[in-house]
């Protein structure tokens, strides 16, 4: 049998003779990008930790027990109670009235925030030619306005004597009622202010779906004879489905939660006309009752996880 010749390079060693130092300088080199990307995101762990997750367990925890405001200095030496806090939710006329309200607030609330950032985002995209910047300007404004001041503005449109709204209807012979007093016309007048508050947000995330949808699209279908309508129902509506879908999503979320609304405008009267779930959860926990309140909050999110996953099925692409 022949030997073998051994290929030496021009530096008189074999091949693979340095793959062990190379190997080795990647792997500290790989080491110490894994203790910086620890020591980077150490601060947001802790964070997180902290005012999160512990909370979010903790809160979880005292819905299973029946621990109050005495129980705060010794949480571990409360009873445990299993689902009573639940059905003491269940079984409370004013959770329940809550639940009802924070239903109609969403039923009605999210479709005219949809429909109203929609109508915008397409008024912006093709219809609006001259000061576009302006009228973006103008309706996302209400967003990043605070809730006081949107409170204050809104009160004084709604006063039953001399507010602007009853002043235009007494112009057409209408007696206007008193809006934020009246049980019937209470929570549809925080429902059209919240509307007012966040149709913005909906407006440019739609302008951004808007703006991404391709031209040549509704090219062909003018071509083909079809109308602005049906550009819009069949062209544009199915363009932007993933848009919707998110728009959908978080304004849900953010009404089945809302709060900001009745507590600065009517503190949930009259006669809890207004009162949400959110702001009955909230007040359980200003009154020391921190199982039953822990066990609302739990059965809003639970809501909120049901409601997000019939939207996502709802909406999923055919």
């Amino acid at each position: 049998m022949g030997t073998v010749p051994l290929t030496v390079s021009a530096t008189g060693a074999a091949p693979g003779d340095g793959a062990g130092p190379g190997r080795r300088r990647r792997g500290r080199r790989a080491a110490a990008e894994a203790r910086a990307g620890i020591l980077l995101s150490l601060p947001f762990v802790v964070l997180f930790t902290v005012f999160i997750a512990w909370p979010v367990l903790q809160s979880m925890f005292m819905s299973f027990t029946d621990m109050r405001i005495s129980d705060i200095r010794s949480p571990f030496a409360v009873d445990f109670v299993g689902l009573q806090n639940y059905v003491t939710a269940f079984e409370d006329p004013v959770f329940r009235r809550a639940a009802l309200n924070t239903g109609v607030f969403v039923l009605i609330g999210v479709p005219l925030t949809i429909v109203a950032g929609l109508a915008a985002a397409l008024a912006l995209d093709r219809g609006v030619t001259r000061l576009r910047g302006v009228f973006r300007m103008g309706f996302y404004t209400p967003v990043v306005t605070s809730i006081v001041a949107v409170a204050v503005v809104w009160r004084f449109l709604l006063r039953p004597e001399n507010g602007l709204v009853n002043t235009v209807l007494g112009w057409v012979g209408i007696d206007g009622p008193h809006w934020l007093g009246d049980e019937r016309t209470a929570l549809l007048s925080l429902i059209v202010m919240a509307v007012w508050r966040n149709f913005g947000t909906s407006m440019v995330i739609f302008l951004a779906g808007l703006q991404a949808v391709d031209r040549g699209l509704h090219e062909a279908a003018a071509l083909d004879g079809a109308s602005t309508w049906q550009r819009f129902w069949h062209v544009t509506l199915p363009a932007i489905r993933p848009t919707m879908l998110f728009v959908m999503v978080t304004t849900s979320i953010g009404y089945l939660q809302f709060f900001e609304e009745p507590f600065v405008m009517t503190q949930g009267g009259p006669l809890n006309a207004t009162i949400s779930a959110s702001m009955y959860t909230y007040n359980q926990f200003g009154f020391g009752n921190y199982g039953v309140a822990g066990a609302m909050a739990y059965l809003t999110f639970i809501v909120i996880g049901i409601v997000t996953l019939a939207q996502f099925r709802l909406m999923r692409e055919k």
